[in-house]
């Protein structure tokens, strides 16, 4: 069952696009991750599936209907981000009892074991928490609403590497006993890519790249040896990233579509072949060139 179909969406603010033709659909019951860098457009198509604002121009479904003020949609999703406001009056168990009467599936049991390990005080206010407890808190809330479609937007903002992974582990428990669709935006990748089923890479207001986690762990391959031998054999191909190493050695990241008689030969002449991490991969093909920050200290 698809619970978002996008086509050919497009939103612009002050004659500026931010999101240009985006077409995709996800499917329930799995856990994607939006991925791309600052200001590309992530949290507006987060909002726009949350239907808090409206889009400028396309198509999208959420649960087969437009999202923008459905209150079928509100019903049936979470948006978690650090924005989030509370009841300043109401202290944090008053916070949990309220879940409730919100979201159809609240556990509000799980909340508050999950607060009770986090050390919460729950005689506190949602106001006076810091970053990092504010991040955790409104983490819980996302976790416990076990809502259908649930959307994290850079929900770790503030927390420490031991939160996290606590974090990440009690979203995986959980949805692995309560399945739903999870959209996560994360600038960690290399934390959540075992955590994900699906990546949607964004650049530039595009859809970039769709596809399951365990192909773009294979999509790119690396390649390091002399210069020569490197050029000669991405020559057809495009290069997402490249790095000189001294005057004769390159380091290039293409995409994976080799033969296994090309990388034999490939070797036999030198050449070092290696696997590219996804989070490196992602941070190589959204960048403007292809050498990265080394780029703007040479001219080549």
């Amino acid at each position: 069952m698809k619970i978002i179909e996008c086509k050919n969406l497009t939103k612009t603010y002050f004659r500026k696009t931010v999101l240009n033709n985006l077409s995709f659909t996800l499917e329930e019951n799995k856990i994607t991750g939006l991925i791309g860098r600052n200001g590309v457009g992530k949290t507006t198509l987060l909002k726009i599936i949350s239907g808090f604002i409206n889009e400028t121009s396309g198509e999208i479904k959420v649960f087969s209907e437009k999202p923008f003020n459905s209150l079928n949609v509100s019903t049936n999703s979470i948006f978690i981000d650090d924005q989030m406001s509370f009841p300043p009056a109401l202290q944090l168990y008053e916070l949990l009892d309220e879940g409730g009467r919100f979201y159809p599936n609240w556990d509000k049991d799980l909340a508050k074991r999950l607060a009770d390990y986090f050390s919460f005080d729950l005689k506190n206010y949602h106001h006076r928490l810091s970053k990092g407890k504010v991040s955790t808190f409104n983490a819980i809330i996302g976790i416990a609403s076990r809502a259908p479609l649930t959307i994290f937007d850079e929900p770790t903002t503030g927390m420490d590497a031991a939160v996290r992974t606590d974090f990440y582990r009690a979203l995986l428990k959980d949805y692995l006993a309560h399945p739903r669709t999870i959209i996560i935006s994360s600038h960690h990748l290399e934390e959540i890519e075992d955590l994900l089923e699906d990546v949607l890479l964004i650049k530039d207001g595009h859809i970039h790249m769709h596809m399951p986690m365990d192909e773009l762990k294979e999509w790119g391959i690396g390649l390091k040896g002399s210069s020569t031998a490197i050029l000669e054999l991405i020559a057809e191909r495009k290069i997402v990233y490249e790095k000189w190493i001294g005057e004769n050695t390159l380091y290039a990241v293409v995409k994976n579509d080799f033969i296994e008689l090309e990388l034999q030969n490939a070797k036999r002449a030198g050449v070092e072949i290696t696997s590219v991490s996804p989070s490196d991969l992602c941070v190589y093909v959204t960048s403007e060139t292809k050498g990265g920050i080394d780029d703007v200290f040479h001219n080549r």
